[in-house]
């Protein structure tokens, strides 16, 4: 099927902080990022592409329980982790208690896009959940924190089986294209997308 970024378009409305509460609280971890093969494999092909062998300070939002957090932290000297779910903020903060620079605290973007600026910042399976205004807000908002030479690490579900959603395909099309930002790496298979971007 040949698809344009145009089949598609972002949701309305944000989904709302309240739909992910009520995912964690039917189930510790939702997505089964902790045992999922998918995710473990979407996890190390991540890891993989990084360009750089190690990062002075890293950004990830969206880091659910913190399994790709730990994976991260291994390769960073300072990483800030968020997610807008306090249960998943608990979570990802007891499964790195023991590494001091490592930071996990709770934010809900773009409203909560932090002051600092790194030269890594990695967001998975969240742009997609963005309404159009809250998408490009928090496009933005990355890129001006991305410092120049910085590498972007998106990665996101490819919905295949249902050509008119609005997924990583779609997602990543405005980031691939944006004027300030050179492709690295794509990844392209039946279960994700990942491009790694750096800002010029």
């Amino acid at each position: 099927m040949t698809r344009t970024p145009g089949d598609a378009q972002p949701p309305a409305a944000s989904y709302s902080l309240a739909h992910f509460e009520n995912l964690y609280l039917a189930k510790d971890d939702p997505w089964d990022n902790a045992t999922k093969w998918s995710d473990q494999r979407k996890y190390a092909v991540t890891m993989a592409s990084l360009p750089q062998q190690r990062y002075r300070n890293a950004y990830e939002p969206g880091c659910a329980v913190g399994i790709l957090s730990r994976l991260l932290a291994a390769r960073c000297d300072a990483l800030l982790a968020v997610d807008a779910v306090q249960a998943a903020v608990s979570q990802a903060a007891g499964y790195v208690a023991d590494l001091s620079h490592v930071r996990v605290g709770t934010a809900v973007l773009p409203a909560d896009l932090p002051d600092d600026t790194f030269d890594l910042i990695v967001i998975g399976d969240l742009l997609y959940y963005l309404s159009a205004e809250d998408l490009q807000a928090t496009v933005d908002g990355l890129i001006a924190r991305l410092e120049p030479g910085g590498d972007l690490a998106v990665v996101h579900f490819r919905d295949r089986d249902h050509g008119g959603n609005f997924d990583g395909f779609n997602a990543h099309a405005m980031l691939v294209d944006h004027a300030e930002l050179t492709p690295l790496v794509h990844h392209d298979d039946d279960w994700f997308l990942l491009d790694i971007l750096r800002r010029s």
